[in-house]
């Protein structure tokens, strides 16, 4: 990563629809509602910006894991002010490890035989671009797409939620990949 500038905020909104998927994929249905992702997301960008200071890191992917710290803190709190959870500091942690986990799945969908250091730096940025180009599908396409893949939903699942037939899902997710693959052009 070359020189990420805090004092002006585009160095960090590119990681917006990133961290918006992340925590999209964090909060429960339940709780979508009264928990509104860009809000939390916007928080966290604001938290990084002010605590510019505090990133240690060099890379893209250092940079994409600090984020994730501050974004866990911001899902923590904002479920523990719902009232939804105890007020125990060890729910942190897992919601930590699930960003984490969900991040991951999202590179090793890109790429899951790539194994060096360069190889996996590539493929975080790459899960950043991913991440922008979901958020720019339609939305249908979108939810099949994140259910499916990225929440291993089955496909009569995520047909039920959409409230669509199995096989106008299996279309949504069809087209969407095909999006998804013009962006992410097959790498010799």
């Amino acid at each position: 990563m070359s020189n990420h500038s805090f004092d002006d905020s585009t160095a960090l909104e590119r990681y917006r629809a990133y961290l918006h998927l992340l925590a999209r994929l964090q909060l429960d249905r339940r709780f979508q509602a009264k928990l509104d992702a860009s809000d939390i997301v916007q928080q966290t960008l604001l938290q990084a910006v002010r605590g510019a200071d505090e990133f240690r890191g060099q890379t893209d992917a250092e940079m994409a894991a600090w984020l994730r710290q501050i974004l866990a803190h911001n899902l923590a709190n904002a479920l523990r002010d719902l009232g939804r959870q105890k007020r125990d500091v060890g729910r942190e942690r897992p919601i930590q490890a699930d960003l984490d986990q969900s991040s991951a799945r999202l590179e090793s969908w890109l790429a899951a035989d790539q194994t060096s250091p360069s190889q996996r730096a590539v493929r975080g940025e790459q899960a950043v671009q991913l991440a922008d180009a979901l958020a720019g599908l339609p939305e249908a396409q979108r939810e099949a797409l994140t259910l499916h893949h990225l929440q291993s939903w089955t496909l009569d699942q995520v047909a039920e939620h959409l409230r669509r037939s199995p096989a106008a899902v299996a279309g949504l997710i069809k087209r969407g990949l095909r999006t998804l693959r013009n962006h992410f052009p097959a790498q010799e």
